[in-house]
């Protein structure tokens, strides 16, 4: 009986579209990303607020804009990505549908297949005025490690001492108060 649920499951999942869609968005980028060389992304929470935020500002303004809450940059620092890039969309009622769309356009395709991204944050919201249906993706590598300054200390406890340059080799004949002759 079991094995007969499994089965009846498994082939509505494969006929019916719905089912078979029914993929998270980081699984469906994932997915593509893997068709073309590239590594799979996980869900994340920073990134994932990030999109919301935008997709909300535009919902809100009912305004397609990258820059709806200002540059880029400044609103995908607090994810500590050193490469990051943002895929915005409206009208489209599915992920799926979006998904396609940003597929279908060379810039989009591009952020979709960041190289090194292992991250992703997608959201939609509702403009409550005309009820379009905005999408925010943001796709991000690894967190970035700090970077520490060469020669600066480790600790507060160590002291940097500098060393003297050293000169190089004179060859003197005679020498008079550090005065070669």
């Amino acid at each position: 009986m079991k094995s007969l649920l499994t089965l009846c499951l498994w082939f509505a999942a494969c006929c019916h579209p719905a089912l078979a869609r029914a993929e998270s968005p980081a699984a469906m980028i994932s997915g593509y990303r893997a068709q073309h060389g590239e590594g799979r992304v996980v869900l994340d929470a920073t990134l994932t607020r990030i999109a919301h935020e935008q997709a909300a500002a535009m919902a809100a303004k009912d305004k397609l804009d990258h820059d709806v809450l200002g540059p880029f940059n400044s609103r995908v620092h607090p994810s500590g990505a050193g490469r990051a890039a943002e895929n915005i969309a409206y009208g489209y009622d599915s992920f799926p549908k979006t998904l396609d769309q940003w597929i279908n356009s060379s810039g989009h395709r591009r952020n979709l297949l960041l190289h090194n991204a292992s991250r992703v944050g997608v959201a939609s919201v509702k403009s409550s005025a005309t009820g379009r249906t905005y999408w925010a993706m943001v796709i991000a590598g690894d967190y970035e490690r700090p970077k520490v300054a060469k020669n600066s200390p480790k600790s507060s406890k160590q002291a940097t001492v500098a060393k003297p340059k050293s000169r190089a080799v004179e060859a003197c004949r005679l020498k008079i108060l550090s005065i070669c002759l």
